[in-house]
């Protein structure tokens, strides 16, 4: 996305985060959300977010997809990567080369597991409002090239959006209303993964399909991804409601045509 279009449609997607930022609003889809217009205005294929919970752990809270959520838990585990260094120290690290080991020397695991995902370089934003780090923005290429100076001003720009969401515009004074406003986020985290799962496996779909077609009916009928998914692990939703992605729907209909055609054969 280059030129003008790039401009406007950075123009929306600010507006659009403008809009959301009203009381109680869904701080989980608004970060999803962001990670994906990330990979959509930059030139990378790949994002995450992570946040800190109240005991200054990192946690994932949102990514554009599955292999990325994957891999940041891998990088959490193992407490190495740009990204915990960049909650740590502060700063940005960018146009990292994954193919190099004397670039990667300090987190030699996560390299080697960011590699085998498909990923050749990387990036670290921190989540930051004057000096308090709340966690950190991650970018992922699938191709060597340096990310330029704008689109790294672009990458702090939404990294600084995503800090006003999660502190939801609360002053740093506040220390007791954010700490539990990221632990409840984090838990509700919990919870959306466990319905990303379930789905997945009753429609025989990837978890990317499955949280896709989950956000898309929750947004249609204005519901919280974490109330929804707090009342489906409950069972007080029918999930068969949930229109389900359309490979998994194009298998369905792959086995009724199937019987139908085994009935004709036996009449």
């Amino acid at each position: 996305m280059i030129g003008m279009a790039r401009e406007r449609r950075l123009a929306e997607i600010f507006v659009e985060v403008a809009d959301s930022l009203v009381d109680d609003f869904d701080v989980i889809d608004l970060l999803q959300r962001l990670s994906t217009r990330c990979v959509e205005l930059l030139d990378v294929s790949a994002a995450g977010i992570l946040l800190a919970d109240a005991h200054g752990e990192l946690q994932i809270i949102a990514a554009s997809d599955e292999h990325t959520r994957l891999l940041e838990l891998f990088a959490l585990q193992h407490d190495q990567g740009p990204c915990v260094e960049c909650y740590r120290t502060g700063k940005p690290r960018t146009n990292i080369d994954l193919t190099r080991p004397e670039t990667t020397v300090a987190w030699p695991r996560f390299a080697v597991r960011a590699r085998e995902t498909g990923y050749v370089a990387t990036h670290a934003i921190p989540l930051r409002l004057r000096s308090r780090v709340v966690g950190a923005l991650n970018l992922f290429q699938t191709e060597a090239h340096r990310l330029g100076d704008d689109d790294i001003a672009l990458a702090r720009a939404l990294a600084d959006v995503a800090t006003i969401a999660i502190l939801q515009q609360r002053t740093l004074e506040q220390s007791h209303v954010e700490n539990s406003q990221l632990e409840t986020a984090l838990s509700n985290r919990i919870l959306i993964e466990q319905v990303k799962g379930v789905l997945a496996e009753r429609w025989e779909t990837s978890v990317d399909d499955a949280f896709a077609a989950f956000r898309s009916y929750a947004r249609s009928r204005h519901l919280r991804l974490s109330e929804f998914a707090t009342h489906i692990i409950s069972g007080g939703f029918d999930t068969t409601e949930i229109p389900p992605p359309a490979a998994a729907a194009g298998r369905s209909g792959d086995h009724s045509a199937a019987a139908d055609r085994s009935g004709d054969h036996r009449g």
